[in-house]
């Protein structure tokens, strides 16, 4: 019998008017997770997508940097109150849509491309992936060239001529 889809619940508390559909939020999110070589069975997670002072405050007090950042994870061990193995959840994830819409235009990215290169980039960190050393951050970014590459988004991080 197949998995179970994984259950996404995604929360948008930003008013940028650039956020993409929970539709797509989810849709991204699904295909990260169904990329690893062991996918997660009956996974369940959360998706916030927040405005800078959000982020900021987050950032500050998990990682100590006073200022908003793109996107945060939080695996489920780390999650303050719950078990390491807190049943299928696997942890939340966080997005700045400012800072999205700001890095994709500094960058010359289109926004649903940049969009979709933090969605994975965060399901991957919940799933374990990192990028800490080299080959950690090797690993973890040609795993998000080939997700993204498999449904038309160009490498993130090829620099834009």
């Amino acid at each position: 019998m197949p998995a179970s889809p994984p259950v996404i619940d995604v929360e948008i508390v930003s008013d940028d008017s650039a956020v993409p559909s929970i539709g797509e939020i989810t849709d991204w999110v699904r295909r990260a997770l169904d990329a690893v070589p062991r996918p997660p069975q009956h996974a369940e997670l959360a998706v916030r997508v927040v405005d800078a002072q959000e982020m900021r405050s987050l950032n500050c007090e998990h990682r100590q940097k006073d200022a908003p950042t793109n996107v945060l994870s939080f695996p489920v061990g780390e999650i303050q109150g719950l078990p390491a193995a807190a049943g299928n959840f696997l942890g939340d994830i966080v997005v700045c849509a400012p800072v999205v819409r700001r890095e994709a235009a500094e960058q010359g990215k289109p926004l649903n491309d940049h969009w979709a290169h933090m969605l994975v980039h965060g399901a991957l960190h919940l799933l374990g992936y990192d990028h800490q050393g080299d080959s950690e951050a090797a690993e973890m970014e040609a795993l998000e060239q080939r997700v993204l590459a498999r449904h038309g988004v160009s490498n993130p991080y090829r620099a834009s001529s």
